[in-house]
């Protein structure tokens, strides 16, 4: 069996995060900067022998950029010291059909925590270009005070800021390399 190497083709993927804000709506995150690496024994993802995913933390962006600037700050990702959010898979076990689970090692703002990811798996194809990808759309929670990510208010009323679970969805195409 031979070793396929793929690699995120960027401008068909995306990465993003969703976290309640006072409890009554969800502000949406992107990371505008990451990469995505992936071996596998041929076309077989269930036989994955590496998956990395880096997330550069300074590309972070809300649509805010006072918010922005506090979340790359020492309160929450702590850009300066952490620069990068970064899973490493260990194992990719089919639950249904197209459906997996990717357990892995996250690394945010230098701790480490075993999370476990939903993947849909949309199919291998060749494109008009001839290159053939894969596509993965990723779906997860985590708690961020899990990862150090603890800042916190309350407003006078009692009711909490930010919450601590936050949700991950990614929409990843791959491309088989050489």
């Amino acid at each position: 069996m031979a070793t396929t190497k793929w690699a995120v083709d960027p401008t068909h993927s995306e990465v993003q995060f969703k976290v309640k804000h006072l409890m009554i709506t969800t502000v949406t995150g992107y990371f505008s900067s990451f990469n995505v690496e992936v071996e596998t024994e041929d076309e077989d993802f269930t036989k994955a022998t590496r998956t990395i995913f880096t997330a550069d933390v300074d590309s972070i962006s809300t649509n805010n950029e006072q918010r922005d600037t506090h979340l790359k700050s020492a309160d929450f990702f702590d850009a300066e010291n952490h620069g990068q959010v970064r899973f490493e898979g260990r194992d990719y076990e089919k639950s249904s059909e197209d459906e997996y689970k990717l357990t892995g090692d996250l690394t945010i703002r230098g701790i480490t925590k075993p999370v476990t990811v939903n993947v849909e798996f949309g199919g291998v194809v060749v494109d008009p270009y001839g290159q053939t990808k894969a596509g993965f759309t990723v779906t997860g929670k985590i708690n961020r005070k899990d990862f150090g990510l603890t800042w916190s208010a309350v407003t006078e009323a009692g009711s909490v800021v930010v919450s601590d679970e936050i949700k991950l969805q990614a929409e990843i195409q791959l491309v088989k390399q050489g």
